[in-house]
């Protein structure tokens, strides 16, 4: 097989790699260690003109395709089993244009990188809450973040993509140009096309903000969650908040009794006026008897990275997730009670509160959806890769599987592998029957698949929308 992508070399910069070279062992990894695929090529990108070559190539040959930037993704998104991966961890570009407030950035740069630049000038956009995760997949699927009640989702602040299309064309997409697409793009994920870069909105943030965690015994965590759940929806836009429960790490600020016992910590960021801050963050402050209140200033570079040395690529993970209308009584127990039972000190249950920006934003805005949920709920588990996973994999869906009755949706970045149904549901019926159309005019063939898949309308139903298959700018022989 690697002499079938003997062609392929010549028209890359990038260096192609097969099983049998030097580095493939180390480059096919992705963050998640459960996943473990073996493509037959990854072509290391490092241009948009290595990215047309490579759709081009798999398309000419029937390969599966895969497209890896961040690689963050819990269902492994970034490769496949025997097909080729496009590999755009290269691509680092970061343009700041204090004057608009724009950003440009390339598609394998992580948050860390992207905050690092803007931060540099007061500047930043809705991010992930760790620094390693990549920007575009964040983006391209909404993206929930720490900024999230204040300026929406991710995609709210993009502006536009430089695109590789399904059929090898290079594509500026915004909503003047091409508004189906853009629409599509902005929580469609990777089905319409590789993206190259983004150009962002950007927002006075920081360098400095108000955040940090308020910990508590387990103890007393129905009572704290409660009065979290009754607090969060009054917040203003500047406070942000994720309730966690999880495993105390030997680190500071969680104090020595409570290392390695279940926990409650009720994160918190405030980004408006500094001396708004603690009339803001009080209803949360005030809640139960903390074992410790870590709420201070702190560089918001510093916080987005907070995370990262409790998730680093390697281990286990397997993942569920919804989007809530709350908590009520009997799910304030369940989640109590499954804080207890935790199978690794690994994992741990989050709970976004949203509102805010996100819900005034009308749900036809984007793609991205579910604008008017209360509570994004991830439950992260995670074990070290000697372990079974069955006991691990089993609690997950228990508690899942509780707490269902109240979900109003699933958001797209947090799925795992599980069927059409709950992608359908990631959008709605609506939103995915348009999804679906706008995917056959621009990706009939369905060359972008190995992703939270959106299937293309059949030709019936996209001649009845009046969409017809894209060639615009189709590559000329």
């Amino acid at each position: 097989m690697a002499d079938a992508f003997d062609s392929l070399r010549p028209r890359c910069r990038g260096r192609v790699l097969t099983p049998a070279e030097d580095g493939y062992e180390e480059v096919r990894q992705v963050w998640n260690g459960s996943i473990q695929r073996r493509p037959a090529a990854i072509l290391q990108c490092v241009g948009a003109a290595d990215v047309l070559a490579g759709v081009r190539f798999a398309a000419e040959r029937g390969l599966t395709l895969a497209v890896r930037a961040g690689g963050h993704n819990v269902a492994g998104l970034g490769t496949c089993e025997g097909g080729l991966v496009l590999d755009l961890r290269a691509l680092q570009g970061v343009w700041i244009d204090p004057g608009s407030k724009r950003a440009r950035v390339q598609t394998g740069v992580t948050w860390g990188t992207f905050d690092h630049e803007a931060q540099a000038l007061g500047l930043a956009t809705v991010g992930g809450i760790m620094s390693t995760t990549g920007v575009a997949g964040f983006t391209l699927g909404g993206g929930v973040g720490w900024l999230t009640r204040r300026f929406g989702a991710a995609c709210d602040s993009l502006r536009s993509v430089d695109l590789v299309t399904a059929a090898g064309h290079p594509l500026s997409v915004d909503a003047e140009s091409h508004p189906d697409l853009f629409w599509a793009l902005r929580g469609g994920g990777g089905n319409f096309g590789v993206a190259t870069a983004l150009e962002f909105d950007l927002h006075e943030v920081g360098p400095e903000v108000i955040a940090g965690p308020v910990v508590y015994p387990l103890e007393q965590a129905r009572d704290v969650l409660a009065g979290w759940a009754e607090a969060v929806p009054s917040l203003p836009d500047e406070a942000m908040s994720v309730a966690v429960l999880r495993t105390a790490p030997p680190d500071p600020p969680f104090p020595v009794p409570l290392r390695g016992q279940p926990v409650l910590s009720l994160s918190m960021m405030w980004t408006g006026n500094p001396d708004s801050a603690d009339a803001a963050l009080r209803p949360l402050r005030a809640l139960g008897r903390p074992a410790v209140d870590a709420v201070g200033p702190k560089q918001y570079t510093a916080v987005q990275a907070s995370q990262d040395p409790y998730w680093t690529p390697g281990a286990q993970n397997y993942w569920k997730a919804d989007y809530l209308s709350g908590l009520d009584e009997a799910a304030i127990a369940t989640l109590v009670e499954a804080a207890a039972a935790f199978t690794s000190p690994g994992s741990d249950i989050k709970l976004a509160a949203l509102g805010g920006a996100l819900a005034r934003t009308p749900e036809d805005a984007a793609a991205y959806g579910h604008r008017d949920a209360a509570i994004l709920l991830n439950i992260n588990t995670r074990w070290d890769s000697a372990d079974s996973s069955t006991d691990h994999v089993g609690w997950t869906r228990a508690l899942w599987t509780e707490l269902h009755r109240l979900a109003t949706g699933v958001y797209v970045n947090f799925l795992g592998d599980e069927g059409d149904n709950r992608i359908i549901q990631a959008y709605g019926e609506d939103k995915y029957r348009r999804l679906a159309e706008i995917k056959a005019r621009w990706d009939p063939a369905n060359l972008f698949h190995v992703n939270q898949n959106i299937q293309p309308a059949t030709a019936a139903s996209a001649a009845e929308a009046g969409l017809a298959p894209s060639t615009e700018g189709a590559p000329t022989a």
